[in-house]
């Protein structure tokens, strides 16, 4: 597509809206920008606009007329009942996102192998893109895991770039095409935003929308969601299970990940090789490894990498021992189904810090196990009261309400026992108090090492 002299309105300025903006400027669109925050929020943005004349609107959106757009490009955390965007669409002005735009300007040389899932998204994506660096094919790493990938694109002519999707990024997708995709898991998560489960669901199931019968797409077997997602899927399927073996795709055989595929079995690594912890991790790196094997990657490189992987920050970020107690930054569990997952990988007894905002989940299944894997309960944040009432009606009562993250931190470190985890998992967005998770994680991590000093 040739955006050359195309009437563009960008609207959202965080990262992938100002990514939006350079790619689109260097191919010489004329650009509009617009944000709901105030002038002054936005004020270094702004000036940097201004100095590449590119016109803006602050504090709200301009009313979208078709003799003045002939496009727009949303970003993620814009969503798509607002005002412009309606107005744009009742108007046939297209509307995408940044995904697609980079989707749109890559060149054929370069493939797509795209993630997502409610959770283990951010892990999974960054264990394929080590698997294939590993490997010495050329390859990037970009999306919702924080780097725009219009951002990428100046930076690699040929190979692969591994796409991390959230739901609000593929709202937007409509030629999205990846070679090989995955979906990790669906529970309910952001449903403040698309009100129902169906609505998520469909999200979803764009990544795969567009694919073609020589393209592929993995699905988590142990999903029911997710398996009769795959029956209207138009690319080869093939699935991943911790729980049993399958015909073909990837499991444990007897602690051996092991993939069957196109009447040949590949026994990878032995699970104790691997240098992930926990349960839910185990489904992550199987997506990942059949993911590789796919895209032609060899089994001893899989294994190599699967050995050496380092994480993910923010992630069940080890952060050691701190006067005999470990110290866990999952910053990144934004829902209770990821908690859950987090409280599954550890048998010492757990001081649990979470509460942030509420992205519309319920608590109650979380609560039942806050009961029988932690000992003391640090709650903070907006949503601190919902978790309060789901884990007193589970019959747990060793809560402690603080006022913020230094408090929470504190409060962690003197109910810990020598031997016991100290786990910030928060269940919900970081909004209420933080920018990001990012944000929320780096300071957790700064008061922890601080214990020592």
């Amino acid at each position: 597509m040739d955006f050359s002299g195309k009437r563009i309105l960008v609207v959202g300025l965080a990262r992938s809206g100002m990514a939006a903006i350079k790619a689109l400027e260097k191919r010489g669109a004329q650009l509009s920008a617009c944000d709901e925050k105030e002038a002054r929020t936005l004020a270094p943005i702004l000036d940097e606009l201004g100095k590449q004349g590119i016109r803006y609107y602050a504090g709200g959106y301009p009313e979208v007329k078709r003799q003045d757009f002939d496009l727009l490009v949303v970003s993620p955390g814009v969503p798509l009942e607002t005002a412009a965007i309606r107005q744009a669409r009742e108007q046939g002005i297209p509307v995408i996102g940044e995904v697609e735009l980079a989707y749109i300007l890559k060149p054929k040389t370069v493939e797509f192998l795209a993630i997502s899932g409610t959770n283990g998204k951010t892990t999974t994506t960054s264990l394929l893109h080590y698997i294939l660096a590993q490997a010495g094919r050329n390859s990037l790493a970009g999306g919702n895991i924080g780097i725009p990938l219009t951002t990428l694109l100046d930076s690699i002519s040929e190979g692969i770039i591994v796409v991390e999707l959230s739901s609000f990024q593929l709202e937007s997708s409509s030629s999205f095409r990846p070679y090989i995709c995955g979906l990790l898991n669906i529970t309910p998560d952001h449903l403040n935003r698309h009100k129902t489960m169906e609505r998520y669901i469909e999200a979803k199931a764009r990544i795969f929308a567009q694919q073609k019968p020589d393209d592929y797409a993995v699905f988590n077997y142990e999903d029911s969601i997710l398996r009769e997602m795959a029956r209207s899927c138009p690319a080869r399927t093939l699935f991943f299970s911790c729980e049993r073996e399958l015909q073909e795709g990837a499991f444990i055989d007897n602690g051996v990940i092991t993939i069957k595929r196109a009447g040949s079995v590949q026994e990878i690594a032995r699970i104790d090789e691997v240098s992930l912890r926990g349960k839910h991790n185990l489904e992550n790196i199987l997506a990942a490894t059949v993911m590789a094997s796919i895209a032609g990657v060899s089994p001893d490189d899989i294994r190599q990498a699967l050995a050496t992987f380092p994480g993910v920050r923010h992630r069940m970020e080890e952060l050691g021992l701190y006067d005999d107690v470990f110290y866990v930054n999952d910053s990144k569990a934004t829902n209770p189904e990821s908690v859950m997952k987090a409280l599954d990988s550890f048998n010492q007894p757990i001081i649990l810090i979470a509460g942030g905002r509420n992205k519309g989940s319920s608590f109650s299944q979380l609560a039942g196990l806050i009961k029988q894997k932690v000992r003391e309960l640090v709650l903070l944040g907006e949503a601190r009261e919902e978790i309060k009432a789901a884990v007193i009606d589970a019959g747990f009562r060793n809560i402690h309400e603080v006022e913020d993250l230094q408090a929470a931190v504190s409060k962690a470190h003197e109910l810990a026992r020598k031997g016991e985890v100290v786990l910030l998992s928060p269940a919900c967005a970081s909004w209420d108090m933080f920018a990001s998770y990012e944000q929320r994680g780096d300071l957790f991590c700064e008061m922890v090492k601080s214990i020592s000093k």
